[in-house]
C-alpha cells in the first residue's frame, strides 16, 4: 500500500478542518461590520476592530511556526490552538465597549490565526510529490465558506446580527473536533547547527511586497463589501449569495491550478491574477448598481483568491526547506494577510468615513492592486529554490 494510501484518512480529516476553519472566515469576514454597525459602532470604529482580525495574523501564525519548527509539533498545535480559540470565543456573546471587544477579537483571533500555516504544511508535507492535490482537499475550505456566507445572510436577515455568536461558537468546537483525529506525527527535527539560515533574498522580499500589497487591496472587500451592497439597497441574502458566486468560482479555479501552474508558470499566473483583481475593483467602484458588473466582478474571485492563494502556496513550499516550511507559510500568513489585510481594513474605514466616499474605497483598492503586480514583475527568481531536506 503506498504511503499517500494510507494517509487518505488524515487528508479528509484535513479537508475538514479546511472547511471549519474557512466556515468561521465565511460568517466572520462578511457580517462582522453589519453586527459592530448593529452595535452601534462607525465606520471608523468598525474599521479598526476588523483591522484586528486581520493584524493577528502578524504575530501568532510567526509565534507559533517557531515552535512547530523547532519542535516538530504541528497537528499538536492545531488541536491547541482550536481549542483555546473556541474557549476565548465565549466572551464575544457579551456585550461591551469598544475596548472590550477588541480586546475580546485580539484574544480569539490570536489562536485561531495560528492554525492555518500549520495545516497547509502537514498538507503538502502529507501529498509529497503528489501535490497536485492540494487544490482538491483546499477547495473544502472554500464550500464551507459557501455555506456559511449563504446561511450566515439569511440567519440574519431572520434573527438578526445577534445571531453571528452562536453560528461561530458551532463552527469553532467542529474545527476542534476535526482536529481531534490528526496524528501526531512530527516532522523531523535538526540541532540548530544543522539547519540551513533562514535567508531573505531578493525574490522573497518582492513576493512578500506583492502579498502584502495585494490584501491592502482586499482589506475593503473583506470589511465593507456587505455594507457597501447594503447602502446602495441589496439585503444580507443578496450580498451572501454574491460573495458565494465568488467562492464557487474561486473552488473550481483550485481544482485546475496545479496544472496551470505547470502549464504557465508561477509569474503569469500572479501577473494575470493580480491585473484582473484591479478591474475587479474598479467594476465595484463604478458599476455597483448593474447586477450583471456585480456579477462579473464577484466571478473574478477565482483569480483575486483562488489562482493566486495556490501559486503563493508553492512559492512558499519550493522556496523555503522542510526545517523552514512552518516559517515561511507563517511569514506569508503574516506578511500579506495580516499588514496588509489589517492596513486595507483601517485605511477603508477611514477613506469610508461618513458613507459619501464610498467609490474612492475602491479605487484604493485598485491602486494597490496595480502596485502589487509591479512587484511581481520585479521578482528576479520567482519559481523560487526547489525545498530539499536538511
Amino acid at each position: 500500500m503506498s504511503s499517500l494510501k494510507r494517509a487518505e484518512p488524515d487528508l479528509r480529516w484535513l479537508s475538514a478542518c479546511y472547511f471549519f476553519f474557512f466556515s468561521i472566515l465565511g460568517i466572520m469576514v462578511p457580517y462582522l461590520g453589519v453586527f459592530f454597525d448593529s452595535r452601534g459602532f462607525n465606520a471608523q470604529e468598525i474599521g479598526f476592530l476588523l483591522a484586528i482580525l486581520m493584524a493577528t495574523r502578524i504575530v501568532a501564525p510567526n509565534v507559533w511556526a517557531a515552535v512547530a519548527d523547532r519542535t516538530g509539533m504541528r497537528s499538536e498545535l492545531i488541536k491547541l490552538g482550536s481549542f483555546a480559540a473556541a474557549i476565548t470565543y465565549i466572551s464575544f456573546f457579551f456585550d461591551g465597549s469598544f475596548m472590550y471587544l477588541a480586546v475580546s477579537l485580539a484574544i480569539y483571533t490570536f489562536f485561531w490565526n495560528s492554525i492555518l500555516a500549520q495545516l497547509e504544511v502537514i498538507t503538502l508535507e502529507t501529498l509529497g510529490d503528489k501535490a497536485e492535490r492540494y487544490g482538491a482537499i483546499r477547495s473544502w475550505g472554500s464550500v464551507g465558506y459557501i455555506i456559511l456566507v449563504i446561511s450566515g445572510g439569511l440567519a440574519i436577515d431572520h434573527w438578526g446580527p445577534e445571531v453571528l455568536p452562536y453560528m461561530g461558537m458551532i463552527l469553532f468546537l467542529g474545527l476542534f473536533a476535526c482536529s481531534l483525529p490528526l496524528p501526531a506525527n512530527r516532522s523531523v527535527v535538526v540541532n540548530k547547527a544543522e539547519r540551513p539560515k533562514l535567508t531573505f533574498d531578493k525574490s522573497l522580499v518582492w513576493f512578500m511586497l506583492s502579498a502584502m500589497l495585494l490584501q491592502m487591496s482586499v482589506g475593503p472587500f473583506y470589511g465593507f463589501f456587505v455594507l457597501y451592497l447594503k447602502q446602495v439597497g441589496y439585503s444580507e441574502t443578496i450580498a451572501g449569495m454574491l460573495v458565494a458566486l465568488g467562492v464557487l468560482a474561486e473552488i473550481i479555479i483550485f481544482f485546475y491550478s496545479s496544472r496551470l501552474i505547470r502549464q504557465y508558470g508561477i509569474r503569469v499566473l500572479l501577473v494575470v491574477s493580480i491585473l484582473l483583481t484591479a478591474v475587479r475593483w474598479l467594476l465595484l467602484a463604478f458599476g455597483v448598481e448593474q447586477v450583471s458588473l456585480l456579477v462579473i466582478s464577484q466571478l473574478l474571485h477565482a483569480f483575486t483568491f483562488g489562482l493566486v492563494h495556490a501559486a503563493s502556496i508553492h512559492f512558499i513550499h519550493r522556496h523555503f526547506s522542510i526545517s523552514h516550511r512552518s516559517t515561511g507559510q507563517a511569514l506569508y500568513a503574516s506578511v500579506s494577510f495580516g499588514v496588509g489585510g489589517a492596513l486595507g481594513t483601517w485605511i477603508s474605514g477611514m477613506i469610508w468615513g461618513d458613507g459619501s466616499s464610498t467609490m474612492w474605497v475602491w479605487i484604493f483598492a485598485a491602486a494597490c492592486a496595480f502596485l502589487s503586480m509591479i512587484a511581481v514583475l520585479l521578482i528576479p527568481n520567482i519559481n523560487g529554490q526547489p525545498a530539499t531536506n536538511p
